[in-house]
């Protein structure tokens, strides 16, 4: 299948490792460019080495800070004189109960979580509004994690703004949707659990599929929902977790 990526252009946000990257090696191998935004200096570097710099960009910066949005999509046009989309990944908000988290660790991740996946979608919007968006939440958004209060409150109001926003920009030929990671094998997983993901964490964390998914599992699922091939899906929220996730 011809997925229709080819020359198109894509932010993606986290790039340094992770479902990040993984999601751009999906996004190049079916013949996009990416412009990779993540803190990590020497590890984006790294990223863009692998994927070739006539397909990849880099922009060192913290996504939080308000300026990083508008700066990755001036990049993505003067590097490549277009914009089409961007797939967003945000920061993971620390564990904690309800009542333990503090108000500058809900403050905090309300800034990295929720107003950097905003500030994103009105850079590329205001770039080209008939973009596609995609956006890394989490099954936090359908049904709470233990133990992750912070996420369990921001994950499914970022998951309604996403529903709106696809029925905003969808007379303009523009797509917006989410995916839901279950557990995945990055490093994002190895801090939750304490160490590296073993098949009994699979099924004692109730996966039906019994195992850990793989990042390329996820960045596959990433690319198709950005293509051409995927242009009458918007506003979903799509799970990608190996069934862990037992709600409709």
């Amino acid at each position: 299948m011809d997925l229709g990526l080819a020359s198109k252009v894509f932010i993606v946000t986290a790039a340094s490792g992770g479902l990040g990257l993984a999601s751009a090696r999906a996004l190049v191998a079916e013949g996009a460019r990416v412009v990779l935004v993540a803190r990590r200096a020497e590890a984006l570097a790294a990223a863009a080495a692998e994927l070739g710099a006539q397909n990849a960009v880099v922009l060192p910066a913290d996504l939080s800070a308000p300026e990083t949005a508008d700066a990755a999509a001036q990049l993505a046009l003067d590097t490549w004189q277009r914009l089409d989309g961007a797939f967003v990944s945000v920061g993971g908000p620390p564990k904690g109960h309800v009542v333990e988290n503090t108000d500058e660790q809900w403050q905090a991740a309300f800034s990295s979580v929720f107003l950097a996946a905003l500030r994103v979608s009105r850079a590329v919007v205001g770039a080209n509004p008939a973009a596609r968006l995609g956006f890394v939440l989490s099954s936090s958004a359908k049904s709470p994690l233990a133990d992750m209060a912070i996420s369990n409150g921001l994950r499914p109001g970022l998951a309604m703004l996403v529903k709106q926003l696809a029925n905003e920009i969808a007379p303009d030929g523009g797509r917006a949707f989410a995916l839901l990671p279950g557990r995945i094998a990055t490093q994002r997983m190895v801090d939750l659990l304490g160490h590296d993901p073993t098949p009994q964490d699979a099924v004692d964390s109730g996966i039906p599929m019994r195992r850990m998914g793989d990042p390329d599992e996820f960045g596959r699922v990433a690319a198709f929902m950005l293509s051409d091939a995927a242009s009458y899906v918007t506003g979903v929220m799509l799970p990608v977790d190996g069934g862990l996730l037992q709600v409709l």
